[in-house]
C-alpha cells in the first residue's frame, strides 16, 4: 500500500490535492483513500491530511501511517511541526521551499540521512495562478519524483476534475503542475 502524508496551513488547498489525487488514481483502477485532519478549523492552522492507494480494498481508516511519501506544502511546518514523525527508512519528502535541498536539510537537522526534494510550490503559484495555493504544484513535483503516472496524464485528469472552474484558473493550473515537474530538485 502506498500512503501519502500532506503537511500544510488550512487554506492551502492540502485536502483538495489530495481529493484530486484520490480522483486522478480512481480512474486507472485503483483503490484509493483521502482524508484529512484538522486542529482548530480556522485558515492558517496547521493540518495534516492523507491518502492512501492500493490495488485491493482499503480496509485501514485510521490516520496513523508510515508515509512513503510526505508533502510539505508550507515551509514553516519543517520547523514547527514534526513532519519526519512515523518515518520508514526509505520515505521520500516532497518540500516547498525557497532554499536548495542541500541548505533545507542543513538548517534543520531531522532531515539529515533522508530523500528530500525541494521546488517553491508557493512562489509557482503564485506566479501563475495568482494565488499562495500550491496543491497543484506539489502534484506535479510528485508526478516527476514518484513517476507514477506520465505528466500529460496527470493533467489531462486534473483538468477533468478542474472542469468546473473558470478556464483561464485551469490553465493556469496546469502550467504551475508542469513548472512543478520541471524544477523539483
Amino acid at each position: 500500500m502506498l500512503e501519502i502524508r500532506w503537511h500544510s496551513r488550512a487554506g492551502q488547498g492540502a485536502v483538495t490535492g489530495a481529493k484530486g489525487l484520490a480522483d486522478v488514481i480512481s480512474t486507472t483502477g485503483k483503490h484509493v483513500q483521502a482524508f484529512a485532519f484538522y486542529g482548530s478549523a480556522k485558515r492558517g492552522a496547521a493540518m495534516t491530511a492523507y491518502n492512501r492507494v492500493n490495488d485491493q480494498m482499503i480496509m485501514n481508516h485510521e490516520k496513523y501511517m508510515e508515509p512513503d511519501f510526505v508533502f510539505v506544502i508550507d515551509p514553516a511546518l519543517v520547523y514547527t511541526s514534526d513532519v519526519t514523525i512515523n518515518h520508514k527508512e526509505n520515505t521520500v519528502y516532497i518540500i516547498t521551499t525557497h532554499m536548495s535541498t542541500q541548505e533545507l536539510v542543513a538548517s534543520q537537522p531531522k532531515l539529515a540521512d533522508k530523500k528530500v526534494y525541494t521546488v517553491d510550490c508557493i512562489k509557482i503559484a503564485q506566479e501563475t495562478i495568482g494565488k499562495p495555493i500550491p496543491n497543484t504544484p506539489m502534484l506535479g513535483a510528485f508526478m516527476k519524483v514518484s513517476k507514477m503516472y506520465d505528466i500529460e496524464f496527470f493533467k489531462e485528469s486534473m483538468v477533468r476534475i478542474l472542469g468546473k472552474l473558470p478556464q483561464k484558473i485551469i490553465d493556469a493550473n496546469m502550467i504551475a503542475i508542469q513548472r512543478a515537474y520541471d524544477e523539483v530538485k
